[in-house]
């Protein structure tokens, strides 16, 4: 029974990543008929733009261009977009640079400079398409003066280490760069600004998802250091940053854009799509299916416990619902990393939800993320069930010492149920399933 609903999981979760495919999600969204190009309830007459270019960056981006190359061809002018390493799609109008996530690289740097000089030689007249997808932040950086990529680099290490979640690291990053927080529709003023977004942002808040480069920005510097000091990490910030943050609060260097009139922004996927995906597939393989929520955030052994709980209550219970069911939920969390191991949110889930469900017969839980990409890693996520802890037990494994060093990569490489996708060209963040077959 367990290896069935291993695979019935896997089948769930890729029905998940199939329903958060990017390029569907543009074409959803947009058409182009008789010179018109329509979305979002607007329409922008082609023949009245001179120069339509494309710029932005994200994990899913090389997706997005390509959809926006198949509606707009040749009226592209030109195009320069951010993706990470490996997620790239064959293009023709619009040039892809490969860069570093979640740390930011030169590469990055460089792709983000040319990004920011497309739309600063946007005139009155011209169209600038930006598309953005989760990991535009950390693709995108654009460090202001005054502050090294180096600088910038440690500033995201120490956000990642204490445990800020995106939007907390995001607020940072704003007040760093010079594209985040509305900086980049200020840019390509005075030319019409269309962006296009794919969240994984919990919420979907338009001025946290990609650090919103093209929406007014309601952060401030203030707000900025607080975050440090809220998580201790205030004297681990370097100098150059601490500067720039508290010259900000004082009122010497300007505020990011609080209001932008010449951008249209616009969602054109999300988690919400990728849950509802999994719960129709879900169904169709027999289960009843329950979707918690799209919005669970906070620390992911905590997230973990919770929903092992869940579980427990289902097999002893039927509460709050009957086997066999598949238990759905969506956001993403945060880990404090406290040991040397390896891995990600998503494995460190499998595992904390593992050592909580050791003994159940017929449950098994996954947790994955969209982008196919689990923290510094190769792998998605990771599937358990409830004899993982006592098969790893027998191979001398301790899944609770494997958990304290943060290590939960190297405990389902030895004891098996990483899931490895590569990279899926989308990112609409985590997918977590419980399936609880009858008895």
């Amino acid at each position: 029974m367990s290896k069935q609903l291993h695979a019935q999981a896997g089948r769930i979760f890729k029905a998940a990543l199939i329903a958060a495919d990017p390029e569907q999600a543009i074409l959803r969204h947009v058409s182009v008929k008789h010179g018109v190009f329509a979305t979002g309830g607007r329409k922008y007459q082609l023949d009245r733009y001179r120069n339509i270019y494309v710029i932005g960056g994200g994990k899913a981006s090389a997706a997005m261009a390509r959809a926006i190359e198949r509606l707009l061809g040749k009226r592209i002018t030109a195009g320069v977009v951010n993706v990470k390493y490996g997620h790239t799609k064959p293009l023709r109008r619009v040039e892809l640079v490969e860069c570093g996530h979640p740390v930011p690289d030169e590469n990055g740097v460089g792709g983000a400079r040319r990004i920011a000089a497309m739309a600063a030689s946007a005139a009155a007249g011209d169209l600038v398409i930006c598309l953005i997808s989760g990991g535009a932040s950390a693709l995108m950086p654009a460090p202001v003066e005054g502050i090294t990529l180096a600088e910038k680099q440690a500033t995201t290490r120490v956000l990642l280490e204490c445990g800020a979640d995106i939007g907390e690291i995001n607020c940072i990053r704003k007040h760093i760069s010079t594209l985040k927080g509305g900086q980049l529709a200020r840019l390509s003023l005075p030319a019409d600004v269309l962006s296009l977004m794919l969240s994984d942002v919990i919420g979907d808040d338009l001025s946290v998802i990609g650090s919103g480069p093209t929406v007014p920005d309601p952060s401030t510097f203030a707000k900025a250091r607080a975050i440090f000091e809220k998580y201790g990490a205030w004297p681990k910030v370097p100098a150059a940053v601490q500067s720039r943050l508290e010259a900000g609060i004082l009122g010497g260097i300007p505020e990011t854009p609080k209001q932008i009139k010449n951008a249209q922004n616009l969602i054109v996927g999300s988690n919400l799509l990728a849950v509802n995906a999994a719960a129709e597939k879900a169904k169709e393989l027999g289960f009843r299916p329950l979707v918690l929520s799209t919005t669970i955030e906070g620390e992911t052994r905590d997230v973990a416990r919770m929903h092992a709980a869940i579980a427990r209550e289902i097999v002893a219970t039927g509460r709050p619902i009957r086997p066999p069911c598949c238990v759905i939920s969506g956001g993403e969390t945060t880990v404090t990393i406290r040991g040397e191991g390896l891995g990600g949110r998503n494995q460190e889930f499998a595992l904390a939800a593992a050592i909580d469900i050791a003994g159940l017969e017929n449950v098994v839980v996954l947790s994955g993320g969209t982008d196919g990409t689990d923290g510094p890693t190769d792998a998605a996520g990771a599937i358990a069930d409830g004899g993982t802890k006592d098969r790893a037990a027998k191979q001398g494994h301790s899944a609770a010492q494997f958990l304290a060093r943060n290590d939960s990569y190297h405990f389902f490489e030895a004891v098996g149920g990483l899931i490895k996708t590569g990279p899926t060209n989308t990112n609409v963040a985590d997918v977590r399933l419980m399936l609880i077959a009858a008895r």
